[in-house]
């Protein structure tokens, strides 16, 4: 289903469903609270975030919890970079028609029922469709963001422990908030009440051996005939980003005229386009333009060999999209193209520079409107020169 299909669907649907689900579930389902140890974590719809969702999930694994996690099956390839969650406690739900999401949503109410799910963390902003997961599951603890006094974001009234969503801190801090009122010994209305600081949303790094690194850059060897690694070194450029926000991209023609610029500047420089098989033809127009020291490797690796090919590069220029979280696994320099979101809500926990402009219509996509926006003029994006990130490249970025 498309994007807007599934919000069309979680509101008409979800809506009236959570409404006529509350009354019930309070009458059949049991809400006893006691120390959870088998937790479910639901994270549907973004790559990424299981990325920045990860210092939460090393919480509460040291507090002795048993992790599983339920998301979308095009998703699922996310949670096998830093293996926090074990591959028998994965859950997907196909999301390819309608048809599909009520049969995997049947099956995950008796699967969770299999591993005597205790407790659920619904990770997903105001999502009805993940409400209803999470009242249904089975959980005698059931967290959550609730939307108490702001209109417009109903979704019944299931959850044990109503957690406020703050749109002005770090998504990675709200998934915190998430977490300390899962293991709270108190009620709190609201959770949480205390401030989470900077040193508890740091992010694991992934070991990369040096047969990861050599297998990759045999890979990408094979894509150039004058590549060298003794002499060269290699930027990548992620220009797409992914249908669920077109507006993010920043133009195809300033990516051109950027990687013009900086290979004109270093000899010894090489651009790599990366992206998913579906890009491929769409970077062609790139690659074809800036001649044989671009490749269009789109489609080239698999999801797994992403931070080996990370950590073969001396920086990356990318939209806002996942690859911006899954370099944070590695130590690549990563500059990151903010225009509808805000990089103080969604920045990357690794070693990124935002490249924003902050006008007063940005950020216009929030959990509020469910990250639809009426723009179909992303200035907040095409406003930002090829000057502006080349010099914002320069101060930041050293050849090391």
């Amino acid at each position: 289903m498309t994007v807007d299909t599934m919000r069309a669907v979680d509101y008409w649907v979800g809506v009236p469903l959570c409404a006529i689900s509350t009354p019930i579930h309070k009458l059949f389902c049991k809400s006893d609270v006691k120390r959870p140890k088998n937790v479910l974590l639901i994270e549907l719809s973004e790559m990424g975030s299981t990325i920045l969702a990860d210092p939460m999930m090393q919480k509460l694994k040291s507090a002795g919890c048993n992790l599983h996690f339920v998301i979308f099956k095009k998703n699922k390839p996310s949670l096998d970079l830093l293996k926090t969650i074990p591959e028998e406690n994965i859950f997907t739900i196909r999301d390819d028609g309608l048809g599909s999401i009520i049969g995997d949503t049947l099956r995950f109410l008796f699967w969770c029922r299999e591993k005597n799910i205790d407790s659920v963390i619904d990770l997903e902003l105001f999502s009805r469709f993940t409400a209803l997961l999470t009242g249904f599951c089975g959980a005698g603890i059931r967290v959550g963001y609730h939307a108490f006094t702001q209109e417009g974001l109903y979704r019944g009234s299931m959850l044990t422990h109503k957690v406020a969503y703050n749109s002005h801190q770090h998504i990675s801090k709200n998934f915190i908030a998430l977490a300390d009122a899962l293991l709270s010994e108190n009620m709190q209305t609201p959770f949480t009440k205390r401030a989470v600081g900077d040193d508890e949303i740091v992010l694991r790094k992934m070991e990369i051996s040096e047969s990861q690194k050599e297998s990759m850059r045999a890979k990408m060897l094979s894509e150039s005939s004058t590549l060298d690694f003794s002499k060269h070194k290699v930027a990548l450029f992620n220009a797409n980003a992914s249908d669920l926000m077109p507006l993010r991209r920043w133009p195809r023609e300033n990516y051109i005229e950027l990687g013009k610029r900086l290979l004109a500047k270093d000899d010894s420089l090489y651009i790599y386009l990366t992206g998913a098989p579906a890009e491929r033809d769409g970077l062609q127009f790139i690659a074809d333009a800036l001649g044989e020291r671009c490749v269009n490797f789109a489609g080239k690796t698999t999801f797994g060999e992403l931070p080996a090919l990370y950590s073969s590069a001396v920086f990356m220029l990318t939209n806002d999209s996942g690859p911006a979280h899954f370099a944070a696994v590695t130590d690549l320099p990563t500059f990151v193209i903010f225009g509808p979101e805000t990089p103080a809500l969604y920045g990357s926990l690794g070693n990124f520079t935002p490249i924003y402009l902050g006008l007063s219509c940005s950020p216009c996509v929030s959990a509020h409107n469910h990250r639809k926006t009426v723009c179909d003029d992303n200035q907040c994006v095409t406003q930002m020169s090829v000057e502006m990130v080349e010099n914002i490249l320069k101060k930041c970025w050293h050849d090391k």
